[in-house]
């Protein structure tokens, strides 16, 4: 249940894994962390703050929930030992629900943990890549979660607003594919304005 739980807060994906485990469905192989950019010199200061989820793709999803898929937020906040407290805020049946978790840095500049995996006894491992931002619009950041029977990976493109230019949307397909993911595995949430913009 937490770790379901974890990937709601992180995409809505607690569910689609626990269909995962259940299931013979056979997901697309996440990527080698090599063939994951970071982005270079990285300022976590300058990532820090509120952003939209504008895309998202990833290895349990699929095109049939474009049009269900409801944006939320997340907020980057950093600490003094330069991990962030992160929060996610959705809308989940017409209430708010805020899930808090630490992301601790690695030994490279971009790269994430989770700072709590204890927490998840079923969680062996949980990256997240800062792979591309211009700190001011939009950033892509790359997750993977690692558990004894799979790895789940997602891949979100970031908007400090609720809309990006068309050119941002195409790099972050781009990127995506680049990754071994297809367009039915890519979702643009529907924009909305309750809980996400307090």
């Amino acid at each position: 249940m937490p770790l379901g739980l974890l990937w709601l807060g992180l995409t809505l994906l607690g569910a689609l894994q626990i269909q995962a485990q259940d299931s013979t469905l056979n997901l697309i192989p996440a990527p080698s962390l090599h063939r994951v950019p970071l982005q270079p010199n990285f300022q976590d200061d300058q990532f820090q703050g509120k952003w939209y989820v504008v895309g998202v793709a990833g290895n349990a999803f699929s095109k049939e929930e474009q049009g269900k898929f409801k944006m939320y937020s997340t907020n980057y906040e950093l600490k003094e030992d330069h991990s962030y407290n992160v929060t996610s805020i959705l809308l989940k049946d017409e209430n708010c629900d805020y899930f808090i978790r630490p992301f601790v840095p690695t030994s490279q500049p971009g790269e994430l943990s989770l700072g709590n995996i204890k927490a998840y006894p079923r969680l062996q491992s949980y990256t997240v890549r800062v792979a591309s931002t211009d700190y001011n619009q939009f950033a892509m950041v790359f997750f993977r979660a690692v558990t004894q029977k799979q790895e789940n990976f997602k891949i979100t493109l970031y908007g400090r607003t609720k809309e990006l230019p068309p050119e941002l949307k195409e790099n972050f397909i781009s990127f995506v594919k680049s990754l071994g993911l297809t367009d039915d595995h890519i979702v643009f949430p529907v924009p909305i304005d309750k809980c996400i913009d307090g």
